[in-house]
């Protein structure tokens, strides 16, 4: 992943000499969220996305099931991912206008809303904004690589954890505290 081949790159600059410890940990912090424009973005996602608590909206605005329900063997799970492939395909960063609608399988057939993530494509992105990785509202994107489990080309992604609140922070990729137990194919 790119952060850790600046962090990587940047300690390899620290140990020459060539960057001081000051300009280190001011590199670090630029890439650190801001309390202040952090929660100005997760208030923006819970009001883009208030309507979906109920997942037939989302389904009616062009949102689908897509990927299962996705863990992971020991950071606990993303969930269920409903992504608007058009918005997906139009690589437009907007608060409001999240490509994907995130879920936990809440049993029965039944789905609780835990969140947003912003999906753009790599090389569409990279092609447009050469040398500048995707923010939205002072928040870095994610980088994944292809090949992935996903199928997808390499893409830069941004979960805000907006409906259930993520000890580990508001955007990272993973929830500990989001389980896929309850999902069968039915509860789709």
């Amino acid at each position: 992943m790119r952060t850790r081949r600046t962090t990587a790159l940047a300690a390899a600059f620290l140990a020459t000499g060539i960057l001081t410890g000051t300009s280190f940990a001011q590199h670090q912090a630029a890439h650190e969220s801001h309390p202040d424009r952090a929660g100005a973005l997760v208030k923006a996602v819970r009001e883009a996305t208030e309507r979906f608590k109920d997942v037939s909206v989302a389904e009616a605005e062009g949102y689908k099931l897509t990927f299962g329900c996705v863990t992971g063997p020991d950071a606990g799970a993303m969930g269920l991912h409903y992504v608007n492939f058009p918005l997906v395909g139009a690589g437009v960063l907007d608060a409001n206008r999240p490509q994907i609608v995130i879920y936990e399988p809440a049993g029965n057939g039944k789905v609780k809303i835990t969140g947003a993530d912003f999906l753009l494509l790599a090389d569409a992105w990279d092609k447009a904004h050469p040398g500048t990785p995707p923010e939205l509202m002072g928040q870095l994107f994610h980088y994944f690589e292809a090949p992935n489990r996903f199928g997808l080309p390499a893409f830069y992604t941004l979960h805000v954890w907006a409906w259930k609140d993520n000890p580990n922070g508001a955007f990272v990729n993973w929830h500990p505290d989001v389980s896929c137990k309850s999902f069968t194919p039915a509860s789709n």
